[in-house]
């Protein structure tokens, strides 16, 4: 399923991973109205590309925090997430989807294909959620070095 920006972004309940030791909080979108948020979807905590990705948002975090809601979505679990915060210092809370509910909605939940042998996993995806619950921007099959880019061009 694909999104379309002006739609309304669909709603998820989960527990989000919290920085700086805050341990973990329920969270649910539709609490979130009246928030710009954003949701950076991801394949795996601590690889490569997803590091280089979240630390660009580490690093461009005060021009950021004031202007959305960040978390990023994978699949791993809650041990993973608060391993991944501590090491990357990271100052965003992730969110839990190790049952891929929220990236199957979001439609970030693909097959892939990885020397010819296709399994599912995330896609690296990025989705801006207006005040209003709608969806603003969509950013679908992203480069981890142009991400950040998209994301402060889709802020201003």
């Amino acid at each position: 399923m694909k999104l379309v920006v002006g739609e309304p972004a669909p709603d998820f309940s989960t527990q989000a991973v919290c920085p700086n030791g805050g341990g973990t909080v329920p969270v649910s979108l539709s609490e979130l109205r009246g928030k710009r948020v954003i949701l950076v979807f991801y394949p795996k905590d601590n690889t490569p590309g997803c590091t280089m990705q979240a630390c660009a948002i580490r690093d461009q975090w005060n021009t950021l925090k004031d202007k959305a809601v960040i978390y990023g979505v994978s699949g791993d679990d809650e041990a993973s997430h608060k391993k991944f915060i501590t090491k990357r210092k990271l100052p965003y809370p992730l969110l839990v989807d190790t049952n891929h509910q929220i990236s199957d909605a979001y439609g970030a939940w693909v097959q892939k294909s990885l020397f010819g042998k296709k399994y599912m996993g995330i896609e690296r995806s990025t989705f801006v959620i207006g005040v209003d619950g709608t969806l603003e921007h969509a950013f679908e099959r992203v480069s981890p070095m142009k991400h950040i880019g998209l994301l402060l061009d889709a802020l201003k």
